[in-house]
């Protein structure tokens, strides 16, 4: 009997020591644009783990350099072990790098992954981000289907592939849309670059109309490109010169709140779908690698690249709820 009660109060004796180990585990998150509704949903997800797991969360904007800076010290002063940050500029890696190290705090990037002096990702540093090639694939496969699904004829088909090429991330999202066409045999000549000044609507539609006007032939019509924006503006441009909404596909990325929009509206338009990148993981998997880190000595993997989930106008709510955005 003694015994038995000696292991059950050893037993409380760990499972209070190690809430109390929670209750000291304090983790930093810091992002660059904190009232953005990305950033204020993987903050939110974050919560949720501290919540499970019982540590303290500590949430920055920092929306530079000198801020990034103040922000990691002040983690620091705090008592913090470790911290996640999505930064204002890539190029700050080895001074966040080495600023860390100085106040003895394990580093995790989210979203945008940190570059050295030369450039190259700082690979040391554990890193979860969205693939930007796996994104446009998956709005290929999208136009690819839905076109066979229509019974249209590729070689009467053309694309419009509004892009940004100033930024990378687009270059790989339509590369990885065009990549997933090409196989299913799409014709390369039929692909129509439509190159947009800025990065929202009101760019893409201008974009648009150039190509369609020059293409007035062409009945049937896929869009694609960096986000909802590129896209919703290349429909705005074919309802702009005519072309009934039956005959346009448009896949964007992002399930922003004008594409909800558009699913909302009474007859269907011609943005057909978008890809929904989801801050969930993003927020509640990071923090919850870092605690594992911090208390377990289980460091995350190096890279972890994020999908997203393809989202149509019958269906969105429900992908949306499947990835904890409603």
């Amino acid at each position: 009997m003694r015994s038995i009660k000696a292991f059950v109060i050893a037993g409380v004796i760990a499972l209070s020591a190690g809430t109390a180990w929670s209750a000291d585990v304090k983790i930093g998150f810091v992002v660059k644009q904190p009232e953005e509704p990305w950033f204020q949903d993987e903050w939110k997800f974050a919560d949720q783990a501290a919540k499970e797991k019982g540590f303290t969360l500590v949430k920055i904007g920092a929306e530079d350099g000198e801020k990034v800076q103040s922000a990691i010290d002040n983690l620091g002063a705090q008592g913090a072990q470790g911290f996640i940050i999505c930064v204002p500029d890539v190029k700050l890696g080895p001074g966040i790098a080495a600023k860390a190290t100085a106040n003895d705090l394990k580093l995790m990037t989210v979203d945008d992954r940190l570059v050295g002096a030369d450039g190259k990702p700082l690979e040391d540093v554990p890193h979860m981000g969205i693939s930007a090639t796996k994104i446009g694939e998956t709005v290929g496969q999208a136009l690819v289907d839905e076109i066979k699904k229509r019974g249209w004829d590729m070689k009467d088909v053309g694309a419009i592939r509004v892009s940004y090429d100033q930024l990378p991330t687009a270059v790989d999202r339509v590369e990885g849309a065009i990549s997933v066409l090409k196989t299913a045999g799409f014709p390369a000549a039929n692909i129509y670059d439509a190159p947009q000044a800025k990065t929202d609507t009101e760019a893409a539609l201008n974009a648009a109309t150039t190509v369609l006007n020059k293409r007035a032939g062409v009945k049937h019509w896929v869009a694609f490109g960096l986000n909802d924006e590129a896209v919703l503006g290349a429909v705005r441009a074919s309802e702009s010169v005519g072309i009934p909404a039956e005959n346009v596909i448009g896949v964007g990325i992002g399930g922003a709140e004008s594409a909800i929009n558009e699913f909302k509206k009474p007859s269907p338009t011609g943005f057909f779908g978008t890809v929904i990148i989801s801050p969930k993981r993003h927020g509640y998997e990071t923090a919850l690698n870092m605690y594992e880190w911090i208390a377990n000595d289980k460091q995350p993997p190096k890279l972890t690249l994020t999908a997203g989930s393809l989202a149509l106008r019958d269906d969105f709510q429900k992908v949306r709820k499947d990835l904890g955005i409603e």
